[in-house]
């Protein structure tokens, strides 16, 4: 079977016309295979979703419980058929409840990789090389400007902050699902061992993680804390929060922001960042050559993020390899008003902005 039948990409996202399923589709369609619960990959309204159980309460709280017809949940490594189809999860290390997908029919095999993060996270499964003739990668940091430090050395910026300012409030900017999380652990980590403030738009994500056993720590809302709890506080809000009315109840705060694109000196301006922190959760441009080296592929397809970057290095590198110009994934902004399924992502970054020194 050539790949093109087993699964190519159309105006709604990636098709298996094998199958008759989607994989993260951006409408709703009669069946989907859903990598994660972000809301550029994970919509509501279809028809049945396959996914985690993970993703699937994921999506739960974030569209409410009659999100889609059905669900069924998959777990990582097992392998169900869809109309003659089959198909298996595996860790992406992005999320909780992330998976890359690989579909296979007639010795083709492709694997779906969603958004994906070698390294190590304890908020997550670790990510897992899976083998595949073609594998499907998105390069959301797919250029060699990106290249993400240790995530405990830029952890160690807001400890050292904290120490350096103990009278102000750090708030911290991170994306709901999965970056405020993993910002939290690391926090934890490092050290830090008082409550930490959470802007509305983190607690019901965030009382899920803790019941799926990832530990956190005390936490609370940030409307809840007194005034004399708030110095040398650490909040954690969505980054659209920080130009907020919400933001001014605290005095003289230092504002930082958890992203991969705090590379960007622009990005940090913009937000007017005082403090960037360059913490992703998306592979930088070493993890994708590892990753896609290390699932033996002899065919790679790019999604969103630097393309042409990523394909020209797979011709170098003896691959066969192409853009798909998918839209639709990765460039939800950051909304101001927080909490919405809008806002939980890193996004694409705008030709000509410099990384960070």
């Amino acid at each position: 079977m050539r790949p093109e039948e087993l699964l190519r990409s159309t105006p709604q996202g990636l098709y298996s016309p094998a199958g008759d399923f989607f994989i993260d589709p951006m409408r709703p369609v009669p069946r989907a295979l859903v990598t994660h619960g972000h809301s550029d990959h994970a919509r509501a309204g279809h028809g049945a979703v396959l996914a985690t159980r993970q993703t699937l309460d994921i999506m739960a709280i974030r569209y409410g419980e009659g999100f889609a017809g059905r669900t069924q949940a998959i777990a990582y490594g097992e392998s169900v058929e869809v109309n003659g189809v089959k198909v298996a999860f595996f860790p992406a290390g992005h999320i909780l409840g992330s998976a890359q997908i690989r579909v296979e029919k007639d010795g083709c095999r492709i694997v779906a990789s969603g958004d994906y993060k070698p390294g190590r996270d304890p908020t997550c499964a670790p990510f897992e090389p899976v083998s595949c003739d073609v594998l499907i990668s998105e390069a959301t940091f797919g250029l060699p400007v990106f290249r993400h430090p240790d995530p405990t050395e830029e952890m160690g910026k807001l400890i050292a902050s904290l120490a350096l300012f103990p009278e102000r409030t750090h708030i911290v900017g991170a994306y709901a699902l999965g970056k405020a999380q993993r910002v939290i652990a690391l926090l934890r980590a490092a050290g830090h061992d008082r409550p930490i403030l959470l802007h509305g738009a983190m607690e019901r994500l965030t009382a899920y993680y803790e019941a799926q056993g990832v530990a956190l720590g005390p936490v609370k809302l940030a409307r809840e804390a007194a005034a004399d709890e708030l110095p040398g506080a650490v909040v954690i809000a969505p980054p659209g929060s920080l130009a907020e009315v919400w933001s001014r109840r605290f005095a003289d705060p230092v504002t930082a922001f958890a992203s991969g694109w705090m590379r960007i000196r622009a990005r940090a301006r913009q937000h007017g960042v005082e403090l960037p922190l360059v913490i992703s959760d998306h592979a930088d441009w070493d993890d994708l050559q590892h990753a896609i080296l290390a699932t033996g592929c002899n065919e790679l397809w790019v999604t969103h993020g630097q393309e042409d970057a990523l394909v020209h290095w797979a011709g170098q590198a003896g691959l066969a390899a192409r853009p798909l110009h998918l839209v639709g994934y990765g460039e939800e902004e950051e909304a101001e008003s927080g909490g919405t399924p809008a806002t939980d992502k890193e996004n694409t970054a705008s030709p000509g902005e410099a990384p960070a020194s």
